[in-house]
C-alpha cells in the first residue's frame, strides 16, 4: 500500500481515537499525548513516521515557557480570581438588581450587564457562573421567573468571558495564529508579513462581544413583552432607593476603571497584553484591599487557584503538541488540506465546515482542548485560502463559547447545577440554554455576512 495513504489513514484514525478515549473519561492531556505516541509507534512500524521528529518537542516546550505573550495568561487568571474573592460581582449584581428590578425582565437584564462587565474585568467563567448562580438565581426564582429563562440568562452571561477581552482563549489563539500566519505568508512568498498580535484579536473581539450582549438583551426584552409572566418586575422598596445612586457609583466605578486601564492600554498601544495583565493583577489586589478583602489567606488561595488553572491549561497544551507533531508528520495536514480545498463553495464553505466541526466537538470537549487540537490542523489551510487571521480567531472564539453551553458536557451547565436548588430539574437548565445557543449561531452568521464587525476596529487602531 502507498506509504502516503497509510500515513493519512493513521492520522485520521488517531484523531477519532483521541475523541473516543476522551468520551471514555480519560484525562485530556494524557489522552492527547498517549494516543499520539501509540499511533506514532504504529507509524514507525509501517515506515511512515520518523521518531527523530520528537526532538522538536523540547524546543517547542521551552518556547511556551519563555513566551512573553503567554505570561499574560496566569496574570489575567490571577486578576480574575482576586476580583472574585473581593466580592465585586456580588455588589454589582445586587446594585443592578435594584436599578432594573422595577422593569419586567429587569433582573435578567441586570445579570447580562453584570456578566459583560465581569467578562471584561475577570474573564473567569466558572467563578462568574457560580457567583451569579448563588446570588441571582434564588432572587429570580423568588420573583416568579421561569426557571428556564433564569438559568439560560445566567449560563450565557457567565460565558461572555470567553470572547470579551481580556480572554485567555484569545491570548492562546493570538499566539498560535501569529506563528501560523507568518509561516503561511512566507510560503506564499511574502517575507515581510503583517504581524498578528493578541491586541489585534482583543480589538476584533470587542464589537462581536457587544453583539452577543445585545442579542441576549434583545431576547430578554422580547420575553418580557411577549411572555411577561416569565420575567415579572420586582419593585424596589422606597427606603432602598434613597442610597441607590451612591451604590451604583461605588459598584461601577472601580471595575470600570480597571477595565479601562487594562483594555484601554492594550487597544491604545500603550502596553502589551502581558504588561496590561500585570497592571490588572495589581489593580485587582488594590480593589480587594479597598474592600478589606486582601489578606495573606486570600493571596494564598488566589495564588494556588491561579497555579492550578494555569497548570491545567498548559499541560493540555503540551499534550496537544505531541498530537500536532505526529498528526502533521504522518500526512494529516495534507489530508485536511485536500479535504477543505475540494469542498464546493470555496473559502466560505471551508470555514463553515471547520466551524461546524468545532461546534460539534464543543458538545464533548472543552474550549482549550478544541483550539489546541483543531487550530494547528485547520488554520494553515484556511489562511492559505486568504482568510483574515483576526476574523478567523474571533469567529472561532464566538463559536467555542458554545462549548460551555451545549449539553451534555457544557461546563457552565455543571457550574450552575452545582449551586442551583435541588428542586430545580437539570432539564430546565438544558432547555433554558437552547435559545442562547441559537443566538450564538445567529451571531456567527452575522459575522460571516458582515466580517467588518471584526476587522474594522483592528484596522482603525492600526491606522
Amino acid at each position: 500500500m502507498d506509504p502516503v495513504l497509510i500515513g493519512e489513514l493513521l492520522a485520521g484514525l488517531m484523531f477519532f481515537g483521541i475523541i473516543g478515549f476522551l468520551l471514555l473519561g480519560f484525562p485530556v492531556a494524557f489522552t492527547l499525548a498517549g494516543v499520539s505516541l501509540l499511533f506514532g509507534a504504529v507509524g514507525m512500524f509501517f515506515g511512515v513516521f520518523d521518531p527523530s521528529n520528537f526532538g522538536a518537542l523540547p524546543n517547542r516546550y521551552i518556547g511556551f515557557m519563555t513566551s512573553e505573550v503567554l505570561v499574560a495568561v496566569p496574570l489575567f487568571i490571577f486578576m480574575g480570581v482576586m476580583l472574585e474573592r473581593s466580592n465585586i460581582a456580588e455588589q454589582l449584581l445586587l446594585t443592578m438588581g435594584k436599578l432594573f428590578g422595577s422593569l419586567r425582565g429587569g433582573l435578567g437584564i441586570s445579570v447580562i450587564i453584570v456578566g459583560a462587565m465581569l467578562a471584561a474585568s475577570t474573564g473567569v467563567v466558572g467563578a462568574t457562573v457560580v457567583t451569579m448562580g448563588l446570588i441571582s438565581l434564588p432572587a429570580m426564582l423568588r420573583a416568579g421567573y421561569d426557571p428556564k429563562l433564569a438559568t439560560g440568562v445566567i449560563c450565557a452571561s457567565g460565558t461572555l468571558g470567553q470572547i470579551i477581552p481580556p480572554s485567555t482563549v484569545l491570548i492562546f489563539m493570538g499566539d498560535m495564529l501569529s506563528g501560523i500566519n507568518s509561516q503561511v505568508q512566507m510560503a506564499k512568498g511574502n517575507f515581510a508579513p503583517t504581524a498578528v498580535s493578541v491586541g489585534d484579536l482583543f480589538a476584533g473581539a470587542l464589537l462581536p462581544g457587544f453583539l452577543l450582549v445585545g442579542l441576549y438583551l434583545a431576547y430578554t426584552i422580547f420575553k418580557a413583552i411577549t411572555d411577561p409572566q416569565s420575567c415579572p418586575a420586582t419593585p424596589v422598596p422606597a427606603e432602598e432607593k434613597q442610597d441607590l445612586l451612591r451604590e451604583v457609583v461605588v459598584s461601577l466605578i472601580p471595575p470600570l476603571l480597571l477595565i479601562l486601564s487594562v483594555l484601554g492600554s492594550i487597544l491604545g498601544g500603550i502596553a502589551t497584553p502581558t504588561e496590561a495583565a500585570s497592571v490588572g493583577a495589581v489593580g485587582a489586589m488594590i480593589l480587594a484591599a479597598l474592600r478589606w478583602r486582601l489578606s495573606f489567606a486570600t493571596l494564598r488561595e488566589t495564588t494556588v487557584a491561579t497555579a492550578t488553572i494555569t497548570s491545567m491549561v498548559f499541560v493540555i497544551l503540551l499534550g496537544a503538541s505531541v498530537f500536532s507533531v505526529v498528526f502533521r508528520l504522518m500526512g494529516g495536514d495534507n489530508l485536511v488540506h485536500e479535504f477543505l480545498h475540494n469542498l464546493p463553495g470555496g473559502t466560505l464553505m471551508a470555514v463553515a465546515v471547520v466551524m461546524a466541526i468545532m461546534f460539534v466537538l464543543g458538545f464533548i470537549l472543552d474550549t482549550f482542548e478544541i483550539i489546541f487540537i483543531v487550530i494547528p490542523i485547520t488554520a494553515p489551510v484556511l489562511l492559505m485560502l486568504d482568510v483574515d487571521p483576526v476574523w478567523l480567531g474571533v469567529i472561532v472564539g464566538v463559536n467555542l463559547q458554545t462549548s460551555f453551553l451545549t449539553p451534555p458536557f457544557g461546563f457552565a451547565l455543571f457550574y450552575l447545577r452545582g449551586v442551583a436548588p435541588d428542586d430545580l430539574p437539570t432539564s430546565a437548565i438544558y432547555k433554558g440554554i437552547m435559545p442562547f445557543v441559537a443566538l450564538q449561531i445567529l451571531a456567527i452568521a452575522i459575522l460571516f455576512i458582515f466580517p467588518g464587525i471584526v476587522t474594522w476596529l483592528p484596522r482603525l487602531i492600526a491606522g
